[in-house]
Parts: structure tokens; sequence; C-alpha cells
């Protein structure tokens, strides 16, 4: 049945996996409309060229397929890290950080192609929905959206197939026998696991399901120590090596999955108000996290490293939110990078089975680190012991009043 609200054009983020694929066929038959394909390249380890051929196949004739890692990396993981970001204590935001730039560039490929509305293929019950829409709104505020998922009937795997057929749209041999038994979503910070034999947050997953990271029983029996290069809160070498920040991230990914480092299986809290299991990959980020906290250690003032960590929750927040383009984001963005300025160094690790020990941390201009003062050894008069009892008795001051008021028991 065709919508009576007409759409001229339509930028669709299209995977070429079975639901874009089915989502643009019933664009054109529903909106009657052009449909505009948007591929990313955010770095999900599949080829991203077959999504060329099936899009003509389906008579699209503007295609956009993009290599997005470089950005991705340089302008929304490192900021986010500078932030030290977790959500709900332990999710590193890999799918979270990936949306914002997805739909900023959606965004500009419907201005550019005179576009009036953008397409996802986001559920009514996750958060991607509300992640691309809030990004989409914020950048094009008139933009229309249409998402399928909150539209159509075709809300089982056999009526997508059915669709497909009927459509003459090709099928994945693997996803007509059923595929895997969850889904995936995959770029260069991690990989997710979630729906299907997951959705039992008491089920082990199957050791064949993780796809990058080598178990810690079956990490290398012997550690690894590496060295990253800091300059203004990002790495910028890994062992004395410059490198960019896409391939800092490959790198790290590679190290940080070999020796099994970087597993995560969590019951969050989704936006739309629903708990969900997941099952998460991020070798690199979690390699990330703990070298940037070593760094800061060294380089932030105490309370200006509290400042951050007290923000750092709400942060996290508005990335899994989908605030990413919100005025509060980049106002503590701001404040964050502007405490950058300093974490400069390196930081010395060891990945040994599953985890990550900083051993080290040096920074020739910028630590705060002064060990004539820290000593345990005669520091020659450098700081004043005696000045500690009256430090104490004043803190302790409010301590003492609120003891003398009390009623002996």
């Amino acid at each position: 049945m065709k919508k009576s609200n007409k759409i001229n054009k339509v930028v669709l983020a299209y995977s070429g996996g079975l639901d874009t694929s089915v989502i643009l066929k019933w664009l054109q038959d529903v909106y009657d409309c052009e449909v505009i394909t948007f591929t990313a390249d955010i770095g999900q380890g599949e080829e991203v060229a077959p999504a060329r051929k099936k899009a003509k196949l389906l008579g699209v004739k503007q295609i956009f397929i993009e290599d997005l890692r470089e950005e991705f990396v340089r302008d929304y993981v490192f900021p986010m890290f500078r932030a030290n970001a977790v959500y709900e204590g332990e999710y590193l935001l890999g799918t979270s950080i990936a949306r914002p730039l997805i739909a900023k560039r959606m965004i500009e490929i419907a201005r550019k192609t005179g576009a009036d509305a953008v397409s996802h293929g986001a559920t009514g019950k996750g958060n991607d929905q509300v992640r691309f829409e809030l990004g989409a709104y914020a950048l094009m505020p008139d933009v229309k959206i249409i998402a399928p998922w909150r539209e159509w009937d075709l809300l089982s795997r056999e009526k997508l197939l059915a669709y497909a057929d009927k459509n003459g749209i090709p099928v994945d041999y693997k996803k007509r026998k059923g595929g895997a038994p969850y889904s995936m979503d995959a770029n260069l910070l991690h990989i997710s696991y979630e729906g299907g034999i997951l959705e039992d947050p008491n089920f082990e997953p199957e050791a064949s399901m993780w796809r990058i990271t080598n178990s810690p029983e079956k990490a290398p029996g012997r550690a690894e120590y590496i060295e990253l290069g800091y300059r203004h809160g990002d790495i910028v070498s890994i062992n004395g090596k410059a490198l960019s920040p896409a391939q800092v991230l490959t790198k790290l990914n590679q190290i940080g999955g070999k020796h099994g480092i970087g597993r995560l299986d969590l019951v969050e809290n989704r936006y739309v108000g629903m708990k969900s299991r997941g099952c998460y990959e991020t070798p690199g980020g979690t390699i990330m996290l703990r070298a940037h906290r070593a760094m800061e250690s060294l380089t932030l003032d105490r309370e200006v490293l509290a400042l951050k960590d007290d923000l750092m929750p709400r942060y996290a927040r508005l990335i899994y939110n989908g605030y990413w383009f919100s005025p509060e984001r980049e106002l503590i963005q701001s404040l964050i990078d502007q405490s950058q300025r300093n974490v400069n160094g390196s930081v010395r690790l060891k990945l040994y089975k599953g985890t990550v020990t900083t051993v080290g941390r040096v920074s020739k201009t910028d630590s705060l680190f002064d060990a004539t003062i820290s000593t345990f050894e005669d520091d020659k008069g450098a700081y004043n012991q005696a000045d500690a009892a009256g430090f104490i008795r004043l803190n302790a001051l409010r301590l003492r009043i609120a003891a003398r008021r009390r009623k002996p028991r």
C-alpha cells in the first residue's frame, strides 16, 4: 500500500544485508520514491563492495560507498576516550559512537543530492533508532525520517525472506539457512552480539561466537610489553612507530585480540526503557582506556582529574542515548579537550591472558610527579611533615564539633 505523503528522494543507510535490501525495495514500492544508498566502511571487517552490486540490481542510480575509518577514530573514538567514557561501569560504547558519524554523513548526502528523507534499518525496540534520528534532526531539523521497522508488518525472518523471494532480492545462503543464532554489529572499535540465544541472560555464549579475541585460556603463555606514545591525550605511536588514528586502533585490536583482552558479557539498560543482554569484544579500546588513565595519572591535576571523573558517567550516557550533537555534549567535550593539553608522554603496558597491566609511565615535559617531595627517604626539607598536623586538625574540625554534640548512648 503506497503512502500518501510524498517523498521524492530518500537516503538509506545500506549494508547490503537482508534487512536493508528488503527496506530498499520496500521504500521503492511503498513510498514510490528514488532511493539513494549510503554504505559506510567504519572497519566492520566485511567487504562493502558487494553492496554496490546489489544496489544496482535493485535499480539504485546514486550509490555512495565511503571509507570513514580514519574519520571515525579521529573525530569520534579518540574524543570519547579522552573522557575515559564507560557506560554503566563496563561498556565502552562501541556501537553507540559509530551512529553519529553515520547520521552526519547521511544528512550530508541528503543535502548534496536534494533528498528530503533518510531511512535506516534500526528496530523500534533498540537504541540505534534514537541515535540515528537525534543526529539527523540535530543536523537537518526538517528532514523526514522513515523507519520501516516501525511501519511494516515484516516482523519475522520468515516474512523478510518471503518478501525477498517475491521481489527477486538475492539472499546470502547463510541467512537463508539461519546464519548465526544472534545478531552482530561490528566496527573498528568493537563487535557486539545480541538477540537470539543470547536473550537468556543466564546462557553462556559458545566459544565459537567470539570473532576477534582469543579466549584467555588459549592466549599466549608469555606476556607482551607495548609502549604507547601520547600527544594531547591521543595515542600517536605504538612502540615508537608513528601511526594514524585508525592504524593505532587496528594494531591494538590485533595485539589485544591475540592476548584475549576485551571480552564483556553485560546486561545493560537501553534508553527506551528495557534491559538488554549484549556481549562485546573491544580489545583495542580496553587497552586504550587503561593506558589513557595511566597517562592522566601522571599529568593531570588532582581536582581536574576528579572533575573529569564526575562528568564521565553523564558524558557516557549522552553518547549511549544518542546526544552526540547536543550542546551539552559539546560543552563537556570542550572542557575535556582543554584538560588534555598536558597529557603527553608514554605508557608501558603488560598484556597477558586477558589482562592489561600498567608497568610504566613517563612524561618529560608535563609530569606532575615530584620524587623529591613524595620520596619515603630523606627529602632534605622539600616537604615539612609537621605541616600535616594542622592540615588534619582543620579537616577534623567539623567532625570534632559533631562528636561533642552527640549524646552518649
